[in-house]
Parts: structure tokens; C-alpha cells; sequence
């Protein structure tokens, strides 16, 4: 919703279905702000936690349910290919199990 809109493309693939919740891995194809928070509001799936786009705050969450688990980009100064990645934090990875505990 803005004068100046520009295209912005989200991947997402599910892998994990769970009671009222859904585990994805999110990818982008451009990189805009707020995009992947915006786009799962749009069709009605907000980030949990996320308070700006309506996204509930369940399991104890303080924060929003999103990590980047792998980051690849050039050294903005060496050009150098910089591949980073992190596993789950510990606060996500518990709102994970509390949700897969409430599974029938």
C-alpha cells in the first residue's frame, strides 16, 4: 500500500504442519523491507509474534517467529562470496516444540 510500489517476489515451502500454526522455510527472490512479514499477512498467515502485521504473540514468544538460517552475499568492500548460516535460537526452537506439543 504505497504511491511508489515495486515488485517484490516471497518463496515459501511448508515443513511442518501444526495445529493453528505452519513451520516454512521463507526465500526471497528481492529483497524489500518488511517483505516477508507483509506477504504472509497478505494471504492471511502472519508471522507469529509480529504485532505490526498481526501475528499473535504465542509460546512465550517476545519477539517475532522469524530467522535467517543462511545468508549469501558478496563482501560489500572485497567482493569476496560470504555464505553464512545459524541454527534455530533457542526461544524459537522452544516456541516450536510448545506448538508441536499441542499437535492431536
Amino acid at each position: 500500500d504505497t504511491d511508489t510500489p515495486r515488485e517484490a517476489r516471497t518463496h515459501f515451502e511448508l515443513l511442518e504442519p501444526l495445529r493453528h500454526e505452519a513451520f516454512l522455510r521463507v526465500s526471497l527472490e528481492t529483497g524489500r523491507t518488511h517483505q516477508i512479514r507483509v506477504h504472509m499477512q497478505a494471504i492471511g498467515h502472519p508471522v507469529l509474534g509480529d504485532h505490526a502485521y498481526g501475528g499473535p504473540a504465542r509460546f512465550g514468544l517476545q519477539r517475532q517467529f522469524l530467522h535467517a538460517v543462511r545468508l549469501a552475499f558478496p563482501h560489500p568492500v572485497t567482493g569476496e562470496a560470504l555464505d553464512l548460516s545459524s541454527p534455530l535460537p533457542e526461544d524459537l526452537a522452544g516456541a516450536l516444540e510448545l506448538a508441536r506439543a499441542q499437535m492431536p
